[in-house]
């Protein structure tokens, strides 16, 4: 495979010699001098990154934007990271909000460049297993419906309609300073969502950090997230910075904040709502500056009504909520989530696959999914280091997963045991949303029965019988 081509456009001759040296060695590295340079580079090749040191830049930056445009409009895909100084020109900065253009004021480091490569290979292995096994028209032709939102090392891509619709929300909510709080359950993607806000946000240069509630003890909690100082307890031999505090001005996420007791969201009522708190042990009031992402896998208005969770609280958080739904309910999604984890793993792993039969993308579109993608990523890991031939197959995958036994979810009203007649009733639910996804796809296809079982990731036979068994023929 060939080497990925960056080029670099910088007045800044160390900054040129830093990135070269580090570089060099894992792509074809082009340090341009002028626009131009940059202009002739694109169209002789393409090019998958353009690093932009635009730090020295103090006018209008009108011809810096034009080839920021031209550069994106030759190549849709094409990786910018453009640094600024403190006070950017309004043509830049504009762009920072608006496109996917990563945006560093003062300097970016070996780590961001890093997870932009990585990010690129990831892409390269992505599109080589897509071509290799048909999927390229497939892509091709659902690009233009698919949302994508970028951050700095990570991306969350749907096809639903639900969540599209969320993930539109949800930018415009990240980048304001708001609390937000997202429902859904276990393995669902919180974590990976929660990082994503703080990258597309403007405090994605300050540290994100995590604290997972439902891992600590109680006791435990208000020290971590509040921090104490020495003698407040037992164990406490010297101050303790909590998390509030040492997240400076970027984001913390509190997953599973249904475990929190009353005196606990108390206190971080408080926080939300005037930034001010004490340490335990300690009179002296702090402020925090950070951003709060509150998650969990319960819907938590249950809980204010058994008296578990602070009405106040609920109605603070509750503005604005974002549910991501299970991935079962997300069918459109599950073959390019599939393909993703499937160039991923191939590549962690070292394993050779040049194809993913349709037999395997329909194994996983039968599967209900009660762990969501956590649970699909590790099936997906688990069948390509399986993988002979270079060829996926159904086979390849978990054994419950091909013979549909599943576990339990931790939504309380879903029960998936194939056994119940509850699972009867989600059967039917299940039906009606394929029946729906096939019209759409016929639909959208002309009813070409080829071209919409190319989208739907399945064999034209199995389409037939699909369409047989819904009674879909005229």
């Amino acid at each position: 495979m060939q080497k990925p081509l960056i080029a670099l456009l910088s007045q800044t001759p160390q900054f040129s010699s830093e990135l070269a040296s580090q570089l060099s060695e894992h792509c074809d590295f082009v340090d341009c001098e002028s626009i131009d340079d940059v202009l002739d580079v694109s169209s002789s090749r393409r090019m998958d990154a353009f690093i932009a040191d635009f730090s020295r830049i103090t006018h209008h930056a009108s011809a810096e934007s034009e080839l920021l445009d031209e550069l994106q409009s030759n190549n849709p895909e094409i990786n910018i990271v453009m640094v600024t100084a403190d006070e950017c020109p309004e043509a830049l900065e504009r762009r920072a909000i608006h496109s996917k253009v990563r945006h560093h004021r003062g300097s970016v480091s070996a780590c961001e460049i890093e997870s932009m490569m990585e990010h690129m290979r990831s892409q390269r292995s992505h599109s080589a297993v897509a071509e290799r096994d048909g999927a390229g028209s497939r892509d091709q032709a659902s690009a233009a419906d698919e949302t994508v939102l970028s951050g700095i090392t990570r991306q969350f891509e749907t096809n639903t309609a639900q969540l599209k619709q969320m993930l539109a929300r949800l930018e415009v909510a990240a980048r304001h300073n708001v609390t937000i709080l997202l429902i859904g359950e276990t393995g669902s993607g919180k974590t990976f969502l929660s990082r994503l806000i703080h990258e597309v946000s403007p405090r994605c240069d300050e540290p994100f950090l995590h604290v997972a509630c439902g891992a600590l003890p109680s006791e435990l909690i208000e020290s971590e997230l509040f921090g104490h100082v020495k003698g407040a307890f037992t164990s406490a031999h010297a101050d303790k910075e909590g998390k509030f505090l040492a997240a400076g001005g970027g984001t913390v996420l509190l997953d599973e904040i249904d475990v929190l007791g009353p005196e606990q969201q108390v206190k971080l009522l408080r926080v939300i709502e005037t930034g001010e708190f004490e340490p335990v042990g300690s009179n002296q009031t702090q402020r925090s500056r950070a951003r709060l992402v509150a998650a969990s896998n319960l819907d938590l208005k249950p809980l204010v009504e058994a008296g578990k969770f602070r009405p106040d609280l609920y109605y603070r958080l509750n503005t604005l909520r974002f549910e991501i739904p299970p991935l079962r309910s997300r069918q459109p999604d599950v073959a390019a989530l599939a393909r993703k984890f499937v160039a991923m793993h191939s590549q962690r792993h070292g394993v050779h696959v040049e194809k993913v039969d349709p037999d395997f993308i329909e194994a996983l579109h039968n599967y209900p999914w009660p762990g969501n993608v956590r649970e699909l990523e590790n099936a997906i890991s688990s069948a390509v280091i399986y993988c002979e031939a270079a060829v996926l197959r159904a086979n390849n995958l978990p054994p419950e997963i091909v013979a549909r036994v599943t576990g339990p979810t931790n939504d309380p009203s879903v029960n998936l045991d194939a056994s119940g007649d509850d699972y009867r009733t989600l059967g039917r639910r299940i039906q009606l949303t394929e029946r729906e996804m096939i019209e759409q796809a016929l639909l959208n296809n002309n009813f070409s029965r080829t071209n919409t079982a190319r989208d739907l990731g399945i064999s034209r036979v199995t389409l037939y019988n699909k369409m047989k068994k819904y009674d879909m023929f005229d």
